[in-house]
């Protein structure tokens, strides 16, 4: 062995466990660092400005339903979507004029990086049209957000919810916030209906979100166009479907709903008939 060696040899023993040491330092300090100014990251949406975003993904999810999946500008950013609000988009229909038009994501409100939309494509729907035409690379405009409804956490004993068709969206956001916290008590209750069962948007999310809840959700379908195995409800939602699958009137208890104008008259009046108080309701 060289003097070299034999010099170095007892430094790096010495030494190593402190180098060591000062990099493991380092790096927590980074990461708490980097975590620190996470939280600190500005939500994407600005109520009062147009911001766009750039599509990334596109999935078919049954012949006319999209998930469709916008970037946000960083990684580690939250979209500023508080539960039961909503988003404006705006797109430009191949002519040149611009239409707008309200959604829900489908997203967790926490979800960082990106925000996902499942949306109905109608043979009329001059917005569902184009945004079905999308392209991974194009983008349209967002604003947000909007909307009355304030949610806050254990706020509630129960929520009772009427969806009907693409009125999902905002339950299926309400579903997610109550259920991720699993000491929350918060009951939920939904009734969705849908036109036939290949209509039901989200089925797989929600019923998961059920079976792995199955103290705190419970689902009833019902199909207005329904065939001779069909087990759920048939026709439309009656006040009958109300009292048996949601909760009872009381100051603790909300009853949310969402969907068709038609539909939506219809369930304020048999919530009205069943003494839900004005209080006690909230329209999407």
């Amino acid at each position: 062995m060289t003097a070299v060696t034999e010099e170095l040899v007892p430094f790096l023993i010495n030494n190593i466990p402190h180098a060591i040491l000062v990099i493991l330092v380092l790096f927590l300090s980074f990461v708490m660092v980097k975590d620190f100014y996470r939280g600190l990251r500005k939500p994407f949406l600005e109520p009062d400005q147009w911001k766009s975003l750039q599509l990334v993904d596109k999935k078919f999810l049954t012949h006319n339903t999209r998930r469709f999946r916008f970037v946000l500008p960083h990684e580690d950013q939250q979209l500023g979507l508080p539960v039961g609000q909503h988003i404006t988009i705006k797109a430009a229909l191949p002519d040149g004029t611009e239409i707008m038009r309200p959604y829900t994501p489908t997203s967790e409100g926490y979800q960082r990086g990106y925000v996902d939309f499942v949306i109905k494509v109608y043979p009329q729907g001059r917005m569902t049209q184009a945004m079905d035409i999308l392209e991974i690379g194009d983008s349209l405009l967002f604003k947000g957000p909007k909307g009355r409804f304030q949610y806050a956490p254990r706020g509630k004993r129960a929520y009772g919810m009427l969806a009907g068709g693409t009125g999902i969206t905002p339950m299926y956001q309400l579903m997610q916030a109550v259920l991720k916290d699993p000491n929350d008590p918060t009951k939920l209750s939904l009734i969705f209906a849908n036109v036939s069962e290949d209509d039901i948007l989200l089925r797989e999310e929600i019923d998961d979100l059920a079976a792995r809840n199955p103290d705190r959700l419970s689902v009833y379908y019902v199909l207005n166009e329904a065939n001779a195995e069909w087990t759920g409800g048939k026709g439309f939602i009656t006040a009958d479907m109300i009292q048996m699958y949601l909760p009872a009137p009381a100051d603790d208890v909300a009853v949310v709903r969402c969907g068709p104008l038609p539909m939506m008259e219809a369930m304020k009046g048999h919530l009205n008939t069943l003494g839900y108080s004005v209080e006690q309701q909230f329209q999407f």
